[in-house]
């Protein structure tokens, strides 16, 4: 039995028409600049009316309530915490999925103990996972390092982000220092 990816495709295109791919490089630049603005976002929530409680982002539960929150401005349809194939002897889930533009979201945010290294292995490991999705054209990888515990953001980006074995991955850390 022949799987979504494999069904939906004409052999060697990822799109099917012109309007497809125009559908899909729209979805990834909001995507790309809803990441990008995550921190001020995130900063605006501490400054309420009246000293009144807010949403603190300190934790990778907290990045995604919130992105959440900030995906349903576009899409109707924002499904969380789904089951994933196994990999590596296991299964897991994935964070958020846009089933009908066949794209995951993976959220992360930056701790003590979650150096480059460890997130660069984490990184690889979800790739190959979703590599297996049968709804999943694209990763993005979502990384929200708001006290700038990476080094060289751009780099990790560039040396995961690709395209290959079927799968689109475009990873985004955010903010970056300059």
């Amino acid at each position: 039995m022949m799987s979504n990816r494999q069904n939906s495709r004409i052999p060697g295109e990822k799109f099917q028409t012109k309007s497809a791919l125009q559908e899909h490089v729209r979805q990834m630049f909001m995507l790309e600049r809803l990441c990008l603005r995550f921190h001020l976002v995130a900063m605006q929530l501490r400054t309420r009316h009246g000293d009144r409680d807010t949403l603190l982002v300190e934790d990778e539960y907290d990045v995604q309530d919130l992105l959440h929150a900030l995906l349903t401005l576009e899409h109707d349809d924002v499904r969380t915490e789904s089951w994933t194939p196994g990999y590596a002897g296991g299964s897991s889930r994935l964070d958020f999925l846009l089933k009908k533009e066949q794209i995951v979201i993976e959220a992360k945010k930056t701790r003590s103990g979650l150096g480059t290294r460890e997130l660069g292995e984490q990184l690889l490991e979800d790739i190959q996972k979703y590599k297996q999705h049968p709804d999943c054209q694209t990763l993005v990888c979502f990384i929200y390092d708001p006290e700038g515990q990476i080094a060289d953001p751009r780099g990790i980006e560039n040396d995961l982000s690709r395209d290959a074995d079927g799968l689109s991955v475009r990873v985004i850390i955010a903010p970056k220092s300059l």
